[in-house]
């Protein structure tokens, strides 16, 4: 099976009560897709994914916090993501 990144979307799910240091919802979530994939492998990690969910299924990788200056306090990922 081939994966590309097009065949995926990376959602980011925003805890409500999110610290106020945090105005532009688009920044962050990309601050968490780098911090997601600078500790992941991208390429294995969409293999593994393509490999065992479905299509429309929703796949959970793990948890990243940060501080809204960008600093990544804490990762947490499931078992089945290819750590970097």
């Amino acid at each position: 099976m081939a994966v590309t990144e097009s065949e995926f979307q990376f959602v980011v799910h925003v805890p409500s009560d999110i610290d106020a240091g945090w105005t532009d919802p688009h920044a962050f979530q990309r601050l968490v897709e780098e911090a997601v994939w600078d500790r992941l492998d991208r390429e294995a990690t969409l293999r593994e994914i393509g490999q065992r969910a479905d299509v429309g299924e929703t796949v959970t990788l793990g948890r990243v916090t940060l501080l809204p200056d960008g600093t990544v306090v804490d990762t947490t990922f499931n078992e089945g993501v290819a750590e970097s």
